[in-house]
């Protein structure tokens, strides 16, 4: 068997729509948990933080981005790996590190991969903040509030 790595990415879809930012959420299927969460994955080999990115965004929403406009949240998640998905990792490993990135986009429809989620919506920050089931995706969308907040002032 071959186990997964426990090096993953994540990333913000956000939009300004109407002077309005909005981000995308996917929502993941029941069997997979049925909440709602960003663009995520797990590196495969020999796969950057980037590559997998890009790879993930792609896989997860039909959406082609380039490594360079990626936006590195310069925030890295530690956590314990959910009972869930424990299995997919080497025997003794129970945390993963997830490094954040956002990707600024047009808004648009989303393709998503079945096998994944169920369901993806355009939402207003404070909707995404309430649906959001993560605390690493509560920290990623605050940490690109505060990078915004930053480049404005």
């Amino acid at each position: 068997m071959t186990y997964k790595q426990p090096r993953s990415i994540q990333v913000v879809i956000f939009s300004l729509r109407q002077a309005r930012r909005e981000v995308l959420l996917l929502k993941r299927l029941a069997s997979h948990g049925g909440f709602w969460q960003f663009v995520t994955g797990s590196l495969e080999a020999d796969e950057t933080h980037r590559q997998a990115a890009v790879r993930e965004v792609f896989e997860e929403t039909g959406i082609l981005c380039r490594e360079d406009e990626l936006i590195d949240l310069q925030l890295t998640n530690v956590f314990a790996i959910a009972p869930l998905w424990r299995a997919r990792f080497a025997p003794g490993v129970t945390h993963n590190e997830e490094v954040c990135f956002a990707l600024p986009v047009e808004p648009g429809a989303v393709r998503l991969d079945t096998r994944e989620h169920q369901a993806y919506c355009w939402c207003e920050v404070a909707e995404a903040t309430a649906l959001l089931y993560w605390e690493s995706s509560q920290k990623a969308l605050a940490k690109l509030l505060q990078r915004e907040a930053a480049d404005e002032a």
